[in-house]
């Protein structure tokens, strides 16, 4: 008989990958043969935590429930549960003999079953684990959650993108990239920049590192890559259409290539692929995948520890470790730029979902680290339930990791945290109980072009304008009109730093009255507000010089370490309205 193509997947895992897998897919198998024409058999739910975690993950294991349509035949599902329950006994070395069907009532994991069907099907309504053998009752169904077309289809684009990344670990392709590379006179320029910020700055915290990334960014964007929408024709370099994507061939598959697109010819009747990245090296243009593809590998060739990073809206860049700063910088070669993880948000306008990097030894869901609208990000996270993903990255990370150092081990762990780090910040209102609202925009009353920066090499955290912005304001509205309150008096500490000609105007609005302070971080008393009900406290943020403009003035800049000392007191005196 002909093996599945799924389960000829599912034995390439290794043995104790495989003998989990096979444990719980024989079960699965069995309570279908048993009972094909109950329903309840053939359905499951997708938040369940022993499929989304044991199974999903597994290579080969939730395909082999996704080869047959409900049509399918009990042999058919024979077929397929005696293959994984041979190739089983031959791992076990013939310990375990294949078990029979029997009549008897099985004891049912924990997991709801799954169903034998394609993708394409519409998934069943979620259960409980109380109802799981119980018939469907009228009560109000919860939620519906992800699909499991939509987790699939999800976990295939994290496994692609994981493997992918194997490719620039080639020692051969390195060579061929480095061979394109003016290495040697990138490396001079990059010593050039590092003497001179060391000379303007004694206290340069920057590494050779740094500025070699910039250096090849610019290379690469100037003199390397071009940018093109239509590929010209290999043979007479007309104009191409872009066709139906083609399957990869053989060579497509040998460098890792999932997709081949398709750019016809009419005049010379060519189908022209363009892909892998070792033909990129010949070609040298392409749109942003293309980019990224070359340029990430270009950065490990250099030696650089390098991320591909796909971004869930059409687009990928990359990001670049700086062992200076210990932390992740932004590429992206297409725009040569750095280090402004808002460009797309807040500079194109994206609405953002998800953003994954991938590495050759880690996948992180860095997604925060480029959004200042955090809530809006959420609430567009629909694809895949959260808990799952965080599952299935974690069980991807796990297997990739498993021969590795424990050095290595533990300086990913270390660097994991300092990027989770980076995405806290929150409100604490001792008046109610302590409450703790994550996020610091969710207690503003309005914002334009101000985020928080976190500067993980100095260690210090601030408000500051987005990048590319000429000025940008946050204030905060305070409110007793409802509580029956005025104003007595108020006093308020504030904290705001400038560098060359950068500015910050602190205002206190209550009506049509208006009291200007500093942000010395001394307590100031605003008489002139007596009275009134309400009050908006403003800081207007602009000036500064050249690129770096946007960063020139600042709000409440601290070290990450001070925990108790406040950047912004206000004290607020009452009486009865």
């Amino acid at each position: 008989m002909s093996v599945s193509p799924a389960v000829t997947t599912l034995c390439e895992n290794s043995d104790k990958v495989f003998l989990d897998a096979a444990k719980l897919l024989l079960t699965y198998s069995d309570n279908i043969m048993r009972f094909p024409n109950e329903e309840k058999y053939r359905s499951i739910r997708i938040g369940n935590p022993t499929f989304s975690t044991k199974l999903l993950p597994i290579k080969g294991a939730a395909e082999t429930h996704l080869v047959f349509p409900r049509s399918a035949s009990v042999d058919q599902m024979k077929l397929i549960r005696d293959s994984i329950a041979s190739e089983r006994d031959r791992r076990l070395g013939g310990r375990q003999a294949a078990s029979p069907i029997t009549p008897t009532t099985p004891t049912l994991p924990t997991t709801s079953p799954i169903t034998p069907t394609t993708p394409t099907l519409p998934t069943t309504s979620p259960t409980t684990p109380s109802s799981a053998s119980a018939p469907v009752t009228s009560a109000p169904p919860p939620p519906q959650p992800s699909s499991l077309e939509n987790s699939m289809n999800f976990f295939a684009t994290l496994q692609s993108n994981f493997q992918h990344v194997l490719l620039y670990e080639n020692l051969d392709l390195q060579q061929k990239a480095l061979s394109c590379i003016p290495e040697e006179r990138l490396r001079s320029e990059a010593e050039v920049q590092l003497r001179g910020a060391r000379e303007e700055d004694p206290d340069c915290k920057l590494g050779l590192e740094d500025f070699l990334v910039l250096e090849l960014l610019r290379w690469f964007k100037q003199d390397f890559f071009s940018w093109v929408d239509h590929l010209p024709c290999s043979r007479c370099s007309g104009a191409t259409q872009n066709s139906n994507p083609l399957q990869p061939s053989a060579e497509d598959l040998r460098w890792g290539a999932q997709r081949v697109e398709n750019h016809y010819c009419h005049t010379c009747r060519l189908s022209t692929r363009y892909n892998n990245p070792e033909k990129l090296l010949e070609t040298r243009r392409g749109r942003c995948g293309e980019w990224a593809n070359c340029f990430t590998l270009c950065c490990r060739a250099m030696g650089l520890e390098a991320r591909y990073i796909w971004d869930s809206t059409d687009h990928v860049w990359t990001e670049v470790f700086s062992t200076s700063q210990r932390r992740w910088l932004h590429c992206d070669s297409c725009e040569n730029g750095c280090d402004k993880p808002l460009l797309y948000e807040v500079g194109w306008g994206k609405k953002l979902a998800y953003i994954l990097a991938f590495s050759k030894d880690q996948v992180v869901d860095v997604t925060w680290r480029y959004s200042c609208k955090h809530p809006e990000v959420l609430s567009r996270r629909t694809k895949v339930q959260e808990s799952w993903l965080l599952h299935t990255i974690h069980r991807l990370n796990t297997s990739r990791q498993q021969s590795l150092s424990p050095e290595r081990k533990k300086d990913l762990t270390e660097r994991l945290l300092v990027e989770l780090v980076e995405f806290l910040d929150e409100y604490c209102r001792l008046s109610n109980d302590s409450e703790r609202i994550q996020i610091w925009d969710q207690c503003v009353w309005s914002r334009t072009s101000v985020c928080r920066k976190v500067e993980e090499d100095w260690q210090m955290v601030y408000l500051a304008r987005t990048e590319g912005s000429s000025s940008g304001k946050v204030s905060w509205k305070f409110d007793f009109s409802l509580a029956g309150m005025k104003v007595s008096s108020v006093s308020i500490s504030a904290k705001s730093e400038t560098f060359h000609s950068g500015s910050v105007c602190w205002t206190l609005q209550a009506g049509e009255r208006t009291a200007a302070f500093t942000g010395d971080g001394k307590m100031q008393d605003l008489p002139s507000v007596s009275g009134c009900s309400e009050f908006i406290i403003e800081a207007g943020l602009s000036g500064g010089e050249e690129e770096t403009a946007w960063q020139h003035s600042q709000i409440f800049r601290q070290s990450l370490k001070e925990t108790e000392e406040p950047s912004f007191e206000i004290l607020v005196h009452l009486e009865d309205a």
